[in-house]
């Protein structure tokens, strides 16, 4: 899959999408300079000489070591002046088979793109790479002396320039391929335990509180830059912005008031109106890899106002339109996050409710539905529940409103299908 969120849409302040040729002549024309997820080429790659490695698959398994990149070509790396490329020359079918021949592991979703000017003057070629799971990729090459020796090296992208992995970040890059996805899981599972150990030191009564989680599918590399207190401010009034044109007011709503006054958390920025009084209880981590979690109550305004007799106190009252604000509002900042530092993978939804309550007893869960915008009540046919099963989803950072929307309709249509409920947002 092309990336749809590059250095060059980050320098020119374009919205995630394809590449165009307008967008790297502008980047040239600016003198935007190399870095580890882009490289400026002058020529086309040239076949591999005798004892020297395929150089193009030098580069490309260098930049999917890395954090993925563009490598152009047409680009003077010096100067930054487009000279361009004889399209007729580019054989991108060729430089697969390089790239394919001398990569192991396989590289998957590398593209290589000919990208030429409106009036067909002059053209430029695009390796567009993404940041491998598989990783490390070794390429293999043959010794000058010995052509039957096969030699295998792992390259890394150092800032503006290639360099050889050394065998201590070898092992280590290793076990961190064989263990991503387990350690992955136990990461979500543990950042989910500590919000709900978080939000129940707050609580001093049972209620019910909606947990999400957007996470980068591949993490940011251990060379990202940190998002600042400013950037967390902006993220959380972009997304807000984002939120109201919609009737219902969400969990960002009730954060404006802390946006501005982030509290700094173990690798995350912190906004949370739980300690204070007369506020509905929302807790909002933006992690510094990218990951998102919000945590909001769902059942403040149904538990005090809406208790009835054949409800029994013991049961907690769940408000649909308030978890529906909550989902839409998980999207948009896991959005805005993922673009500031360049997040080109697919960020990965989770959500749930959860009872909270000062005692170990789990009490059942009941939804409140609202019809023709005012009447508020329980479905006759609605089920009790003392356990949701986490809804999940999938986003990514070129994700429009309308996209946007729907991931939001079907996170809250697979939590309320849970109590029996067919809702509509």
């Amino acid at each position: 899959m092309a990336g749809s969120w590059t250095r060059l849409h980050e320098h020119l302040g374009v919205p995630p999408g394809p590449l165009s040729f307008a967008m790297v002549a502008r980047a040239a024309a600016d003198r935007l300079a190399e870095f580890d997820d882009l490289d400026w080429k002058e020529h086309l790659p040239r076949p591999p000489r005798e004892g020297r490695f395929n150089e193009p698959a030098k580069d490309v398994a260098a930049m999917a070591n890395t954090r993925g990149g563009l490598i152009s070509f047409g680009v003077r790396d010096t100067t930054c002046e487009l000279v361009g490329i004889d399209p007729d020359e580019a054989n991108t079918e060729q430089y697969g088979q390089w790239v394919r021949n001398h990569v192991q592991p396989y590289l998957a979703d590398l593209t290589l793109t000919l990208l030429t000017s409106p009036d067909g003057a002059r053209s430029v070629l695009v390796a567009d790479v993404p940041a491998s799971p598989m990783a490390p990729h070794l390429v293999y090459g043959t010794a000058a002396r010995d052509k039957d020796q096969q030699a295998a090296v792992a390259p890394y992208r150092d800032r503006d320039h290639t360099a050889w992995t050394a065998e201590h970040q070898l092992e280590r890059a290793y076990r961190d391929r064989f263990t991503r996805a387990q350690r992955a899981e136990d990461e979500l599972q543990q950042i989910l335990a500590h919000a709900r150990d978080t939000v129940a030191a707050q609580q001093h009564e049972p209620a019910v509180s909606f947990f999400a989680l957007a996470r980068p599918e591949r993490p940011l590399p251990r060379t990202a830059p940190r998002p600042t207190r400013e950037d967390t401010t902006a993220v959380a009034a972009a997304a807000r912005r984002h939120s109201q044109a919609v009737t219902t007011p969400g969990p960002l709503a009730s954060l404006q008031i802390v946006t501005h006054h982030p509290r700094p958390g173990l690798r995350r920025w912190v906004l949370s109106t739980l300690p204070l009084k007369d506020a509905r209880g929302v807790h909002a981590e933006l992690h510094h890899d990218g990951t998102v979690l919000p945590a909001a109550h769902v059942s403040w305004r149904a538990a005090r106002q809406h208790r009835t007799d054949d409800n029994p106190d013991a049961d907690l009252r769940v408000s649909q339109d308030f978890v529906g604000a909550c989902c839409r509002e998980v999207c948009a900042p896991a959005r805005e996050l993922a673009r500031r530092p360049r997040v080109d993978s697919a960020p990965q939804l989770t959500a749930t409710l959860t009872a909270v309550a000062p005692s170990p007893a789990a009490p059942a869960l009941v939804p409140v539905a609202t019809y023709d915008h005012a009447f508020t009540q329980t479905p006759d046919h609605a089920r009790r529940l003392r356990r949701i099963r986490p809804a999940t989803g999938t986003l990514t950072p070129a994700d429009d409103a309308e996209a946007l929307q729907e991931n939001a309709q079907e996170l809250f249509t697979d939590l309320m299908n849970q109590f029996g409920l067919d809702p509509q947002m």
